[in-house]
This record gives structure tokens, C-alpha cells and sequence, in this order.
């Protein structure tokens, strides 16, 4: 016992030398204004339940929340593993620099969707029954499950980079098991993000046939690959401004081109999708569905790749657009799979629906909160430009010299 209170006590006197720093700035101050307003809300809502805070009805029992904070975000999260995927299994190593913002980005982005998620189930306190429930003929119990532990995963991934600051005695031990992390946290997304295509691939009639696929699965995986780069793009150029960095164009641009080849195979399938359905009417009928089918097409997945195989993805501007419209598609679609999609086969039950001014206060303040956290950690750790090798490759030079040493 003695021993335990000793190695809490040095290590409470560490965590009291590390300095920490975070600079109030006007935009900040707005974030940390609209995440003030965003917890009383969910705190009613906790309280009060979802028929007080929301616009939701049994026609329309998921709106803005599982929309943007569950399908969006976990989406826009997918960075962190497409990043490792390119980084550490392809050995792309040159864009080593964008991996620990791309995979901060992404823990925020699945604590978002963790908090998403809690907030929109109706009895929220009954949030642990899945943990000991065993309902493996549900996709909502795989996606709910692999969430869970990706989240738990990279969190451990986190801890890699903050044990360089702070409890240094296990960073190394961390740095070990970064290869087993990264191996599982490149696998976990691959299921959930192909079973939220899943969810709606069930719904068969009641989603529009602009919408409804049996590709729906690698739509939703293949989009939350491509995304990747463009939101890398949009948080560099923002972290940029905030934290006075910038990525160096030609990493940027190498993304860009990844990312556009992923979008020609979405883009392929797309196009042999409709031709297998008969749907090339529905697409050219011109009607809300078919314009908003071609926008995403063409705003979010045509223009992108022309930017990305052109001289324009040699210029900071050239990258940004193609960042806006890459990750406005996916939002745009993702949107479009649960309003557009499904909207004539709702109505037809006398329902609507449009979100509340507390669903959209609560969806900003959960990425307010996030921006606040990716702030402070990109202030206080490591994160921007990191240069060292790669910690697989370290362990693997580690356990090679240990080798040789033995002999």
C-alpha cells in the first residue's frame, strides 16, 4: 500500500510541473459559449427526455442527431484509420507529418459520435445493456460494439502520444503495443463503417431507389476512405490559422490522389449500381431526388477528381476546394440517405419533421467541444508536424538490436 501511495504521490508531483497553456481568443470564446448552451440542453433532455428537445415522432424517429452525429460523424472520422492504413500497412511514409493530427481528429470525431449516440437513445441510462445483452442478429449491435472498442482503441493510441509529456514511464510500454493498436484500429472501422450502409440496404421499399443499394455497404466504407483527405486538408488549412503550421503542399496533394482514386471506384460503381437498378430515369427526371442525387455526384465526387488529377491540386486554394466539396459530398449524402431517401416513404404516414433549435444547438456544441479538445491537445502535446520515425518501425529496430545483442 505504501509502495501504490508512493507512485501516486511522484506522479501527482510530475503532472504538477508539466506546464499547460491554452490562448482565449474571440473564436474560442464562441465555441466555449455555444458548448455552455449545448450541455444545459442536454442536460433537459437527460432529465426531460427526447419528446422535450427534440422534433422527433414515430413517423420520424431519427433526425438531425443520428444523421449528423452518428452517420456524419462517424463518416468524417474516418481519416484516423485511413491514414494508418496508408501510413503504416502501405508504407507511404511521406505523409508520416498529417498522421497524429489525422488520428486526433479522428478520436475527437468518435467521442462525438460515442456522445451522439448516448444523447439520441431514448432510455439513455440503459446504454450498457448491449455490453452484456449478446443480440449478434443486429447490425445497430455490431456497428454499437465496434464504435466502442475503435474508440477505446485509439484513446490507447492517444496515450502513446501524451506519456511524451506526461507518466513517461509508459510510454515505452505504449510504443509496444502500437503495432497490435494500430492492426485493430485499422480493422474495426472497415465493419461499422460498411454496417451503416447495412442499416439502410434493410430498409428495402422504404428508401428511394436513388438511395438504396445492395452496394450501399462499400458506398458508405468507400466514402469514408476518400473523405479522409479532405477533412485532413480542411483541419490543416484551419489548424494552420489557429496554431501557425502549415502541411507542406506536396503531402496535401499525394492525399488528393489517393482519395481521387478511391473516388473513381465509388464513382464506377455508382454509375454500374444505377445500370444494374434501371434507375437512369430517376436519375434524370430533375425532381428533388434526382437533383440532389446529381449534385452529390457531381459537386462532391466528379469535380473533386478532376481537382485532384489536375495542376490544381498543386495550390493551397486547388486543395481547399477540393477539401470543401469532398467532405460537402459525403455530408450531402449522408443527409440525402436519411431525409431525401426516405422523406416520400414517411410522408406517406402523415409525418414531419424538421430539427429543433435545441437538435442543432446540441449537434454544434458537440463539434464546438471538439474543437475546443483538439486545441488544447495540439497546444500541449506533440501533434502538428511530428517528424520521428514511426512506432512500428521503432519496435521493430528495438527488438532487432535486442536480438543481435543476445547472439
Amino acid at each position: 500500500m505504501e509502495l501504490v501511495t508512493t507512485i501516486v504521490n511522484r506522479a501527482g508531483a510530475k503532472m504538477s510541473s508539466v506546464r499547460w497553456k491554452f490562448r482565449i481568443t474571440p473564436m474560442r470564446l464562441v465555441f466555449m459559449s455555444i458548448a455552455a448552451v449545448a450541455i444545459a440542453v442536454i442536460l433537459v433532455r437527460f432529465v426531460l427526455g427526447l419528446g422535450a428537445t427534440t422534433n422527433l415522432n414515430d413517423q420520424w424517429p431519427w433526425g438531425l442527431w443520428i444523421s449528423f452525429d452518428v452517420l456524419l460523424g462517424v463518416a468524417l472520422a474516418g481519416g484516423g484509420y485511413g491514414t494508418a492504413l496508408i501510413i503504416y500497412v502501405l508504407r507511404r511514409d511521406k505523409f508520416y507529418p498529417i498522421a497524429r493530427s489525422a488520428m486526433l481528429t479522428s478520436l475527437l470525431g468518435y467521442i462525438v459520435v460515442v456522445l451522439g449516440l448516448l444523447i439520441e437513445v431514448g432510455q439513455w441510462f440503459n446504454f450498457w445493456r448491449p455490453y452484456v445483452s449478446w443480440g449478434h442478429a443486429s447490425v445497430l449491435f455490431e456497428v454499437f460494439w465496434c464504435i466502442s472498442c475503435y474508440t477505446l482503441i485509439q484513446v490507447l493510441e492517444f496515450f502513446e502520444v501524451a506519456t511524451e509529456k506526461v507518466f513517461k514511464g509508459l510510454h515505452k510500454y505504449l510504443k509496444k503495443a502500437m503495432p497490435v493498436l494500430l492492426v485493430i484500429g485499422i480493422t474495426l472501422p472497415t465493419l461499422h463503417q460498411s454496417s451503416l450502409g447495412q442499416l439502410f440496404y434493410l430498409m428495402v421499399g422504404k428508401v428511394n431507389p436513388l438511395w438504396w443499394s445492395a452496394f450501399l455497404p462499400p458506398f458508405f466504407l468507400l466514402s469514408s476512405f476518400f473523405v479522409g483527405a479532405g477533412m485532413i486538408i480542411i483541419e490543416s488549412s484551419l489548424a494552420g490559422k489557429a496554431l501557425d503550421h502549415k502541411v507542406d503542399i506536396s503531402v496535401l496533394r499525394g492525399l488528393t490522389k489517393i482519395s481521387g482514386g478511391a473516388m473513381i471506384l465509388y464513382l464506377i460503381l455508382k454509375i454500374v449500381d444505377v445500370a444494374l437498378q434501371g434507375t437512369f430515369a430517376n436519375v434524370f427526371a430533375f425532381d428533388l431526388p434526382s437533383v440532389m442525387f446529381l449534385s452529390e455526384l457531381v459537386f462532391g465526387v466528379i469535380i473533386p477528381i478532376i481537382i485532384a488529377f489536375s495542376s490544381l491540386s498543386s495550390t493551397r486554394k486547388g486543395l481547399i476546394w477540393f477539401g470543401i466539396l469532398n467532405v460537402g459530398g459525403v455530408i450531402l449524402n449522408r443527409f440525402d440517405v436519411v431525409f431525401t431517401g426516405m422523406g416520400n416513404y414517411l410522408n406517406q404516414y402523415g409525418g414531419h419533421y424538421f430539427p429543433a433549435w435545441t437538435e442543432i444547438i446540441v449537434s454544434l456544441g458537440l463539434v464546438s467541444i471538439a474543437c475546443l479538445a483538439y486545441l488544447f491537445i495540439a497546444e500541449n502535446f506533440n501533434i502538428m508536424g511530428h517528424q520521428e520515425s514511426d512506432p512500428v518501425e521503432e519496435v521493430m529496430t528495438e527488438d532487432c538490436d535486442y536480438a543481435s545483442t543476445a547472439k
